[in-house]
């Protein structure tokens, strides 16, 4: 049946399509999609030699008459009684290869008739090779059971022969519930008016014209509208050549799948919209972005790293006299719990930082921009759709305050590491403090010999300075005078682990944003293009 056709393909295409609108457009719709793809991928995998052909109608229409009439013995119990025809019934010419078809029907085998058996063949079964004629239960029956019946045969069949009769023919029931809601198949449906011997000659012409009228305004205007009388036989052959002639086309059935796999991908293309979306823009992101850090309070954490680098800095190339001083003060990374190495995290917890929380203006900052973020792509789309993307951009922000404590609290600041300049200036500190004090250790020596009455050499001098002095002096005002040089660097080098630290902290916090909203709404994107890709395939 797929031979020399993409059908297949398109049937995949159309699975794929609305497996990705699953959960994202209306169930009823992507049901309908989904049911109508095993049953065309089912129906692919079964016979292609044989077409099965039902015949639908009212009570009274002659729909059994004309069923056992095209099969050329009575089959089919008829009557005028409601309801006559309980279950559908199936008569078969070729039964090779048809026992898998009517389990795939459902017809019970009590209910099977095999054409091959009957001893009068004739030219009838020549005609119908090939043809699993279906006679169905009343479409206007009283019973539930019978309409759900029909209901279900209908969308298993290959050929739709309805059987309409001169009382009954505009009757809405038909054309509202069976007829216009098949207009997309119209390559795959034969009307048959029963009963026309009934009719007079002067009025066959304009009942035929009345009856192909309602036909084509139920979208059908491409059906043949035969004649027949299943009483007397007028026009049944030509309905029996009519069948054959699309049977031995072998074309029905596949006209059939066709239409009904075009039919459900209308509707889910209906329901998913044709309009693409915009990419999502980097602007867009970067301002996403700048709000999540805003909210984390990078800025917070960023001035505590230069903060935190100056005093360090201070501490380690500072005059040693005064730099213990500040050792008084907190330091700012450890107040906000970062930056406590191991030993510290086995207290406070890996993962949780004191950050001030973000205020509601940060938060209201947080929530426009993940609106806007929607907003942007969403626009274009469908109404199911936008709402799909919008559900996606907030589905995972209860998460955002835990994950962005996360990213804090592992992002490596590098506040605590000292560059090697300042382990030198270190040492030389402790060198100068070592010079000043042995000049005082000198010049407190001279200064008490006198007292202990010991004579004392002559104190050496450079430049008309006693060296003790010089010492004292030197190693004090070089100290200082370091220290004062050292500030401008570790200045320096504090804006510099500044910056670097916003880099990281930004970093981890766009990873933050691209996991908590910009991949999810990529997703619904992603599952929108891949909608419209498969819908374009199977409509195709």
């Amino acid at each position: 049946m797929s031979r020399g056709s993409d059908l297949g393909d398109r049937v995949e295409a159309l699975g794929r399509a609305s497996e990705s609108a699953r959960g994202r457009l209306d169930d009823r719709v992507v049901d309908d999609a989904e049911a109508t793809v095993d049953r065309v991928a089912r129906r692919l995998g079964l016979t292609a030699n044989h077409t099965v052909v039902a015949i639908g109608g009212a009570t009274g229409s002659g729909k059994s008459s004309t069923f056992n009439a095209l099969a050329g013995i009575e089959l089919s119990s008829v009557g005028v009684r409601r309801p006559t025809t309980s279950w559908a019934t199936a008569c078969i010419w070729g039964k090779e290869g048809a026992s898998e078809l009517l389990d795939y029907l459902g017809i019970a085998p009590r209910h099977q008739i095999m054409r091959d058996s009957l001893l009068d063949l004739g030219k009838e079964d020549r005609a119908l090779q090939g043809v699993v004629l279906l006679d169905l239960p009343d479409h206007d029956s009283t019973e539930v059971s019978h309409h759900l019946e029909v209901d279900r045969l209908i969308e298993l069949t290959d050929l739709m022969v309805w059987v309409l009769d001169p009382q009954k023919y505009a009757d809405a029931a038909i054309h509202s519930r069976y007829l216009a809601p098949l207009a997309t198949h119209q390559d795959v449906i034969l009307v048959v008016l029963n009963h026309i011997d009934e009719v007079p000659d002067d009025r066959r012409r304009s009942m035929l014209d009345d009856v192909r009228r309602l036909v084509a305004a139920d979208g059908l205007d491409r059906v043949p509208v035969l004649a027949t009388s299943a009483r007397t036989g007028e026009g049944i052959d030509e309905l029996r050549s009519a069948i054959g002639d699309r049977v031995r086309a072998k074309k029905v059935t596949r006209a059939r799948l066709e239409a009904d796999l075009r039919s459900a991908a209308a509707r889910l293309d209906e329901a998913t919209g044709t309009s693409g979306h915009p990419e999502l823009s980097q602007k867009r992101i970067a301002a996403l972005q700048d709000a999540f850090a805003d909210a984390a309070g990078v800025p917070t954490i960023v001035e505590a790293v230069e903060s935190a680098t100056r005093v360090r800095g201070r501490r380690a190339t500072g005059w040693p006299v005064t730099s213990w001083i500040s050792k008084l003060k907190p330091d700012p990374l450890r107040r906000l719990h970062l930056d406590l190495g191991k030993e510290g995290s086995a207290f406070t917890g890996r993962h949780r930082t004191s950050v001030p929380a973000s205020t509601q203006v940060q938060r209201a900052r947080v929530d426009a921009e993940v609106r806007a973020v929607a907003d942007e792509v969403s626009a274009p789309l469908s109404r199911p759709w936008a709402e799909s993307v919008r559900r996606a951009s907030v589905t995972r922000l209860p998460d955002l305050n835990d994950r962005l404590d996360a990213a804090l609290s592992t992002t490596e600041l590098d506040a605590g590491r000292m560059p090697a300049w300042a382990g030198l200036v270190r040492v030389l500190q402790w060198l100068l403090l070592l010079v000043a004090i042995a000049g005082v250790v000198w010049s407190a020596v001279l200064i008490a010999d006198p007292w202990f009455g010991v004579d004392r050499p002559d104190t050496p001098d450079a430049g008309g300075f006693p060296v003790p002095v010089l010492l004292l002096l030197g190693g004090v005002v070089l100290g200082l005078l370091l220290a004062l040089l050292c500030r401008l660097l570790v200045s320096a080098t504090a804006r510099s682990r500044a910056r670097a630290a916003d880099r990281r902290l930004r970093s981890a916090i766009a990873s933050v944003a691209d996991e908590l909203v910009v991949a999810p709404v990529r997703a619904e994107l992603a599952a929108y293009d891949n909608v419209r890709q498969g819908l374009a395939r199977a409509l195709k």
